[in-house]
């Protein structure tokens, strides 16, 4: 079943689009039956489970973690090693630590920058103002461990379409202006837009996303 559905969801994926498997509360198994259909992005949104996972499947050549959920400072110096980007980098404290904890671990850490563009007071993440704020002060730019990948997104949770639809155009207006003022700027390479997830992933690729986020629809209810 995992595998006849990440061949199903890739086929529909346009070009310039890539699926980000979200293997949280699933076992290492199923991991690698996802795998084993071509599947090479996973995302995960705890650093002791990230790690244990990253442990057992460490024989999985080319296999990219994805961290993706709310990243606790003191949590980051567990995933620094090996995290191929960081979805949820939501203040500048934390990038200051990814930071820090990149250096330490001789890497550079691709991220993106959580944008709050929902109706939930309850989500984290920088508003746009306050993004592109941070982007203008330019203290990113002493972040040499860090690199700042684009911009994640989610929608507001409602059966709204035209809710969700608002919401990602949003983030994408954020992107594409942002994407302008740090063009050829150190650091950054403002590629990708990450959003789109289980119920709404069509609207967030007509809207612009270049990696969208599924879970359920892969692997089923979760697991633990």
């Amino acid at each position: 079943m995992i595998q006849e559905e990440i061949r199903r969801i890739t086929e529909q994926l346009p070009a310039g689009v890539r699926l980000v498997a979200i293997s949280k509360y699933h076992p290492a198994e199923a991991i690698r039956e996802a795998y084993a259909a071509g599947q090479r992005l996973f995302g995960e949104s705890h650093a002791q489970e990230i790690q244990q996972k990253h442990t057992a499947l460490a024989d999985l050549a080319g296999l990219e973690w994805h961290f993706i959920g709310h990243l606790q400072t003191n949590k980051v110096k567990y995933i620094a090693p090996y995290v191929n980007l960081v979805h949820s980098a939501d203040s500048p404290r934390l990038l200051a630590e990814i930071n820090k904890q990149a250096l330490k671990a001789g890497r550079t850490i691709r991220c993106l920058l959580q944008l709050h563009v929902a109706a939930e007071e309850t989500k984290f993440g920088f508003t746009p103002d306050e993004a592109m704020a941070y982007l203008d002060s330019g203290a990113w730019r002493e972040l040499e461990g860090v690199e700042l990948a684009g911009v994640m997104a989610m929608a507001t949770n409602t059966d709204d379409t035209a809710r969700i639809r608002q919401d990602f155009h949003t983030a994408r207006q954020f992107f594409e202006r942002a994407r302008r003022s740090l063009s050829n700027a150190p650091h950054a390479s403002f590629t990708e837009l990450s959003m789109g997830m289980s119920d709404d992933w069509h609207i967030a690729i007509d809207e612009g996303a270049t990696l969208i986020r599924i879970g359920t629809q892969i692997f089923g209810e979760r697991q633990y």
